[in-house]
């Protein structure tokens, strides 16, 4: 087997593991909790809304059944959600094997988190550097542990590190703020990993993207490109289970690597089965990594142990 050939078929054996996965109600978040589940994983789906996360456990316990699926009520652009959820997840899973930071939003009209950051920012970015943080304790206690935390193409996207404006309070752009959201995951993936390495910690931490998998992109463009965009769309994309791909093989692959980035191996990785891919300059910068971490602790008040 060619090392593209990989498939939800190769994901190992999970029993006795324990996989917390945020936003794992719908679509990525869900495909990447099915399928832990159905290997033997004990899944948390670490969600908003509490009904949902529920209806989510009922439809994987009926393709897995004897699936130890949990839910646990997070929001992440609450810290005080952030903190909690931590708490009750620490109380409830001494350990965990796998920490999938998902859940994001995309394009979303201007607005502001209750602790004052822009949504896209807040959510994408600080509310899992919080979350991860808070878990770190239980993330370090499993000898072989991953982070993985989602990206997206859009990193490259007019993308860059607003430090003079890091909330978009001067002037807004959906784009460049879901771009700064995807490149801070990167960054935040990068950086943690290199502590990890120093530290001699038994964990590591990679990153994924799902390709062309998520249609929303289309949503928010002009009437004339939407069209042509939705007739696209078939062409490009590809379903959510296929999506979930690069998360998993990041997650399970015992030849994943740590900072490695994940996405499908198709044109433009867009579509295709997941390898290993590369990420902007950008991502890469060191400097930068370093300031957006400060600022990433400032921000949120959680200090990293590593």
């Amino acid at each position: 087997m060619g090392t593209n050939a990989w498939s939800e078929a190769d994901v190992p054996d999970q029993t006795g593991r324990v996989a917390v996965v945020t936003g794992a109600n719908t679509g990525l978040g869900f495909e990447t909790a099915r399928v832990l589940a159905q290997r033997g994983a004990s899944v948390v789906l670490a969600v908003r809304s509490f009904d949902k996360g529920k209806q989510a456990a009922d439809r994987i316990a009926a393709v897995a059944p004897g699936a130890d699926v949990t839910v646990q009520e997070l929001d992440l652009s609450s810290l005080t959600s952030i903190r909690t959820a931590a708490a009750e997840l620490a109380a409830a899973h001494p350990r965990i094997d796998l920490l999938i930071n998902n859940a994001g939003v995309m394009y979303p009209p201007y607005s502001k988190t209750v602790d004052g950051f822009e949504l896209q920012f807040g959510t994408n970015h600080l509310g899992h550097f919080a979350l991860t943080g808070l878990l770190l304790p239980q993330v370090l206690a499993t000898p072989g542990s991953r982070v993985v935390t989602v990206s997206s193409i859009g990193h490259r996207l007019r993308a860059s590190i607003h430090f003079d404006d890091l909330q978009w309070e001067r002037k807004y752009h959906k784009v460049d703020a879901y771009g700064q959201s995807k490149l801070a995951n990167l960054m935040f993936t990068y950086a943690l990993d290199r502590r990890f390495v120093g530290a001699g910690a038994p964990a590591r931490a990679l990153a994924a993207h799902p390709g062309g998998s998520n249609t929303d992109l289309i949503r928010n463009l002009p009437r004339p490109v939407r069209l042509v965009g939705k007739a696209l769309v078939p062409l490009v994309a590809q379903s959510a289970a296929r999506g979930a791909l690069p998360s998993l093989r990041a997650a399970t692959d015992p030849a994943a690597e740590g900072g490695q980035y994940y996405g499908p191996g198709g044109f433009g990785e867009l579509r295709g089965l997941p390898e290993v891919v590369g990420s902007s300059a950008q991502s890469k910068d060191e400097t930068l990594q370093e300031r957006l971490w400060t600022v990433s602790e400032e921000l949120t008040g959680v200090t990293y142990s590593v």
